[in-house]
């Protein structure tokens, strides 16, 4: 005897395979984050190879901008024993900004102190703008900004960089993401070298040098 199939009616049906669409997202998303955070953690462990590559601490890497200035690559660098350095060109006019990020903090009692540009010996102003200090000496100027356990500074020939210039890319310093960082930092790899080519071997046989002399050599 055959029996009747029972047929479970479409408005129940919707409301089963939404439930089901919606567990598969569900499972689906948390595996989705987990790749994107493991994809994140390796570029920052890729970034940090290559500061300490060049004897820099990770965390006192910067990055800035200003209108008209453009990296110039070969300046980046460890400032001291472990921080940071770098400089943008005017392609217009040559100025130079530099920025450096080294530990240590800086007050008012310890502002007069500290040389601008590493000009020691040269008398430093120091006027507070904001969180900021602006600083004048031996032809330069700077701005220095206080962050945890380190300074960032930006500073520029007086007469080359003005104060408001300086002061915006001072203000914009900030930690690279990691778009940033590879365009900053070079590769911890190192160069391949090209292999070098001796003029004494001969293009036939094993390749042996050729120490043959001349007569009465």
């Amino acid at each position: 005897m055959i029996r009747p199939t029972r047929v479970l009616p479409v408005l129940l049906l919707a409301p089963l395979l939404l439930t089901a669409c919606g567990s598969e997202k569900a499972d689906a998303d948390p595996a989705s984050g987990s790749s994107t955070r493991s994809a994140e953690a390796a570029d920052q462990g890729e970034l940090d190879a290559r500061a300490q590559a060049l004897g820099i601490a990770p965390e006192l890497v910067y990055v800035t901008e200003a209108p008209g200035f453009t990296l110039a690559r070969q300046s980046v660098g460890v400032l001291g024993d472990d921080g940071f350095s770098a400089t943008w060109v005017s392609a217009e006019t040559g100025a130079q900004l530099r920025l450096s990020v080294d530990r240590g903090s800086i007050t008012a009692a310890t502002c007069p102190g500290q040389p601008v540009g590493d000009m020691s010996g040269e008398r430093t102003t120091c006027e507070r703008d904001g969180d900021a200090w602006y600083r004048t000496g031996a032809g330069r100027h700077e701005y220095a900004v206080p962050e945890e356990g380190h300074v960032v500074r930006v500073s520029g020939e007086a007469d080359a960089v003005p104060r408001d210039v300086l002061r915006e890319a001072a203000l914009a310093a900030h930690r690279p993401d990691a778009a940033e960082a590879a365009g900053l930092l070079p590769s911890a790899e190192p160069a391949p070298s090209a292999p070098v080519e001796r003029g004494d071997l001969p293009p036939f046989g094993d390749g042996a040098p050729d120490n043959s002399v001349d007569a009465g050599g």
